[in-house]
């Protein structure tokens, strides 16, 4: 494996990088999936708003596309990257975090994104379960149920707007007044318990593009405001970099399972022709 040159290497392997994996396998390209097994969606019961496969557990979902790699030709490698290096020209060398190195005409950058949650006791414990952040993800699940939105940005009162879809029984707590998240509420500096049956927050997040500087990709601002994102050149997903293609969350932070696959999928066509026409 460390003296193959790959077709693609694919760096991420979430709902992007396995659906572009798949479909650069379909191509008969010899592909490598690169994954530090840090799904953002883990601590969810399930995914959602995506035709046939609602409710699946992300664990589910992330071993049925390993498999569909596989079957394809396509090789699974657990790992964490810390640098890539090369050009379209001479190729892209792979650096992972034990040292190891690996080669390839191609990349497909899929490592998504951080929710990098503010610092109140026990928020961290409930993410994904009592907190939340996206209405379309759970909202139906907390239809008709209290909630919380915690205030820690200027975007709390959008998110109240947006909740009160779902649920008539919408609060805005100030993030500052909480000393603690319990499995039915916070508990505010003062003692006080504000029971809620959900709470909400929209934390930033930050893409996970670090090792990207090597290459001369770097994370920018949103125009969202969400947070950092590494900006594609065109809708296919390529990159400021020749040779490097984007998918998924790390470009775009709104995209949920389905469009971050749906992208993917693009992504891996368009290197495969890419390869053709080079």
């Amino acid at each position: 494996m460390k003296n193959m040159t790959y077709d693609v290497i694919v760096i991420g392997g979430g709902p992007a990088g396995l659906s572009g994996a798949v479909a650069l396998g379909r191509a008969l390209r010899s592909v490598l999936v690169i994954d530090s097994g840090a799904p953002r969606n883990a601590p969810a019961e399930g995914i959602h708003n995506f035709l046939t496969r609602d409710g699946m557990r992300p664990a589910e979902f992330l071993g049925a596309g390993r498999e569909e790699v596989r079957r394809y030709g396509g090789t699974i490698l657990d790992g964490e990257v810390v640098a890539a290096r090369g050009n379209q020209e001479s190729g892209f060398d792979v650096e992972l975090k034990d040292g190891s190195e690996h080669h390839a005409k191609r990349l497909l950058v899929t490592t998504g994104l951080h929710d990098r949650l503010p610092d109140i006791p026990g928020l961290a414990e409930q993410w994904g379960h009592t907190v939340l952040h996206c209405p379309y993800c759970h909202g139906y699940e907390v239809r008709g149920r209290s909630i919380g939105v915690i205030a820690v940005n200027e975007r709390a009162s959008e998110q109240a707007r947006l909740w009160k879809q779902w649920s008539p029984d919408v609060q805005i707590i100030p993030g500052e007044r909480i000393a603690a998240v319990e499995p039915k509420g916070v508990r505010l500096v003062d003692g006080t318990f504000v029971a809620r049956d959900a709470l909400v927050i929209a934390a930033r997040v930050t893409a996970r593009a670090n090792f990207l500087v090597t290459l001369g990709l770097e994370a920018a601002e949103h125009p969202s405001g969400a947070g950092t994102h590494v900006p594609s050149a065109d809708p296919t997903g390529r990159s400021a970099v020749p040779g490097v293609w984007l998918a998924g969350n790390v470009t775009e932070p709104m995209a949920q399972v389905i469009s971050s696959a749906a992208a993917g999928l693009q992504a891996g066509a368009m290197i495969n022709v890419d390869l053709i026409v080079d």
